[in-house]
């Protein structure tokens, strides 16, 4: 049985990586939320004149044939010569269109819903007359308006996500306790970012705004865990000149994230997909990073050693395992503290933990805390936390720590929403000190 259940889940769990699939059923929710939102206006567009009304109809119907074009060319963009950018704010104009529809079609249906138990209890208490027509009807068209106003609130919500959210850098300031860290070492402080998915969309002056509130920490190293482009290694040609400017005494080193090796666009060919990733590594150069591939780098202080492990992305799922955390780990026995940087958090629980028990802190990224969450003194929830178990900020499990950064950028929405995208300092102290 249990067999059984494997399969059916790798089964799921394939399909779902289909592109074209994924368009049918967003398509097929889209298709379904239009209908549903007819409805609700449909007595508001009846008062209207025949021409309006029809004006207003067409209207409606075109935006839903414009998304699920724009659904099934998303992924087609670069072959269709789709810029970049405007593929992205297109994208985000529909999600926060279909956010706002389902929004109110969800304060309807709880209305409906609660006037139907209501209906039903009072007939079960009472044989009192029904409520004259014209009072029902009033009601109707009252509901329906709260539901429309509603549709108001994530559409607010979602506009100042957009121009202030998603560059509302945070700085988020933790220290770490470690017994075995060297005395030469006490106090270094290191800076992480991760997830910047450089986009032509950004506002550039405010993404190197961020660049020099991290340059203003004054911070001995950097860490960057991955996702430098959203699909293409060229969406990172417009910010070499901000990113650049990254620089740290004992270095900054990054690694890749699953979004860099160009896996979620259509390629004319695998030679294609090849140079995109080799143009990614002469892109690191020019930054002046050092991408660790599954390999390690010691930094050296007063005769003590601590080593700093990079990996290629690894983690659950579908997404792509090319990390090599033996290899990488081979010849760091020298160090007194060892440095993970691993894009996906996921990789903690998995194989650091259990089999990686000298690794003393491990750096990720990956989750964006969804781009969408409320965090308000111990109160921290994100539709991310369904998906991973560590999600955002710092996690121990023993000796052993995880932080999990929020990120710098934007995916798919290019927006935050009570998740402002994060800076990280992290100083690392001996133990009882």
């Amino acid at each position: 049985m249990n067999l059984k259940i494997a399969f059916f889940l790798t089964y799921i769990q394939n399909m779902l990586q289909s592109k074209v699939l994924i368009a049918v059923v967003v398509g097929l929710l889209v298709f379904f939320i239009d209908i549903g939102f007819l409805q609700l206006v449909k007595p508001f567009l009846d008062k209207l004149s025949s021409y309006i009304k029809k004006a207003a109809l067409a209207s409606l119907w075109l935006i839903t044939v414009w998304t699920l074009g724009t659904l099934f060319t998303y992924y087609l963009a670069d072959r269709l010569n789709i810029h970049a950018g405007v593929n992205q704010w297109v994208m985000t104009i529909l999600m926060i269109i279909y956010f706002t529809k389902t929004v109110s079609l969800i304060v309807l249906l709880l209305s409906d819903i609660y006037m139907g138990l209501r209906k039903v209890i009072r007939s079960a208490r009472t044989s009192r007359k029904p409520e004259s027509e014209g009072k029902a009807i009033s009601r109707s068209q009252f509901i329906r308006k709260a539901a429309l106003a509603a549709g108001g609130v994530p559409l607010s919500v979602s506009v100042f996500g957009i121009s202030r959210g998603a560059y509302d850098y945070c700085v988020k300031r933790r220290t770490i306790y470690l017994p075995n860290l060297p005395k030469s070492f006490d106090g270094i402080r290191i800076g992480h970012i991760s997830d910047i998915h450089c986009n032509p969309g950004y506002f550039k002056v405010a993404v190197q705004g961020g660049v020099d509130l991290l340059m203003a920490e004054k911070t001995d190293v950097i860490f960057f865990t991955g996702d430098l482009v959203n699909y293409r290694t060229d969406e990172v040609k417009e910010y070499i000149g901000i990113f650049d400017k990254v620089r740290a005494p004992l270095g900054v080193y990054s690694v890749t994230g699953n979004h860099d090796y160009g896996s979620y666009i259509s390629w004319p060919s695998e030679e294609a997909k090849r140079k995109n990733f080799r143009d990614f590594l002469i892109a690191h150069k020019e930054l002046g990073y050092d991408l660790l591939m599954n390999e390690h780098r010691f930094l050296e202080q007063g005769g003590d050693k601590i080593a700093i492990i990079g990996i290629e992305n690894w983690g659950k799922g579908r997404f792509p395992k090319f990390g090599k955390l033996d290899v990488a780990h081979e010849g760091t026995d020298e160090a007194a503290v060892k440095l993970l940087l691993s894009h996906d958090p996921s990789h903690w629980d998995l194989q650091v933990r259990p089999d990686y028990k000298d690794i003393d802190v491990m750096f990720a990224g990956h989750t964006h805390g969804f781009q969408m969450g409320i965090e308000v003194g111990n109160i921290k929830w994100s539709p991310a936390q369904y998906s991973y178990k560590q999600w955002a900020d710092l996690y121990r499990e023993g000796n052993q720590y995880l932080y999990v950064n929020r990120g710098y950028g934007c995916i798919g929405f290019l927006g935050r929403i009570g998740m402002p995208p994060e800076i990280t300092i992290i100083e690392l102290k001996r133990d009882g000190q």
